[in-house]
C-alpha cells in the first residue's frame, strides 16, 4: 500500500544519501521511523505537477479543447466556473503513491462547487473504512460524496467536491487545488492503511 510504494519510489530515486520529496511524504516516513540513514531534501509543494499531463476539456463531448503546460495551473480555481463548459483532467506520476490514475476537476452547474473526480485502487473490502473517513474529513453540512464500486474496473469511482476539503477557498490556485486534492487522498491512504 502507501508505505511500500513510497519506500519503492525512494529505492528507485535515492541519489548518494538523499532524497528529494515533498512534505507529506517525508512526515510520513518520519511518523512512522521507515527510512534510516536518509537524508530529506524537502521539495517545494508548488513544483510537484510541473510535469503532469493537463487537458483541458469540453463536459458534454469529454474531447480535448487543449493540452496544457504546467504554467496554466497558476490560473485561479475559479477559472473553472468562468468557463463553465470544461473540466481539467491531470495526470500525475505523483498520483501512483495515492492509487490513482487521474483526477479530473470542475465547476458544478447547479451548486457552484468545485467538483473532483477520480478513480480509486483499492479493494472492496474497504468500503466502510472509505465511506467512515470520507464523512469525518469532509468537511460542513453540506458536504456529500459519492463512493461506487466498479466490478468492471476493479476501483473505486469517487466523487466529492473540493469545498469541503479543509483548507479550501476561493482563492487559491489549480496548483494549489491539485496540492489540496493530493493531500487529502494522501491521509485517506494512509487512514485505510492503519485500519
Amino acid at each position: 500500500m502507501l508505505k511500500d510504494k513510497i519506500i519503492q519510489y525512494i529505492r528507485v530515486n535515492q541519489k548518494d544519501d538523499s532524497i528529494i520529496l515533498f512534505e507529506e511524504e517525508i512526515d510520513y516516513l518520519k511518523n512512522y521511523n521507515l527510512v534510516e540513514e536518509v537524508q530529506f531534501v524537502k521539495k517545494d509543494a508548488s513544483t510537484r505537477f510541473e510535469d503532469a499531463y493537463i487537458e483541458r476539456c469540453d463536459k458534454e463531448t469529454e474531447s480535448m479543447i487543449r493540452n496544457e503546460s504546467s504554467a496554466f495551473l497558476s490560473e485561479p480555481v475559479g477559472y473553472l466556473k468562468k468557463h463553465k463548459n470544461e473540466f481539467i483532467y491531470l495526470e500525475s506520476k505523483w498520483f501512483d503513491l495515492v492509487n490513482v490514475d487521474a483526477i479530473s476537476l470542475e465547476a458544478d452547474d447547479v451548486f457552484g462547487t468545485y467538483d473532483v473526480m477520480l478513480g480509486l485502487k483499492l479493494q472492496k473490502k474497504f468500503e466502510k473504512v472509505l465511506k467512515e473517513l470520507l464523512d469525518v474529513n469532509l468537511h460542513g453540512d453540506e458536504a456529500k460524496f459519492d463512493l461506487i464500486f466498479s466490478h468492471e474496473d476493479g476501483l473505486w469511482n469517487l466523487n466529492f467536491a473540493l469545498n469541503f476539503v479543509e483548507g479550501f477557498t476561493e482563492e487559491i490556485t489549480i496548483d494549489e487545488a491539485f496540492q489540496l486534492i493530493y493531500r487529502f487522498l494522501f491521509k485517506l491512504n494512509e487512514a485505510v492503511e492503519g485500519k
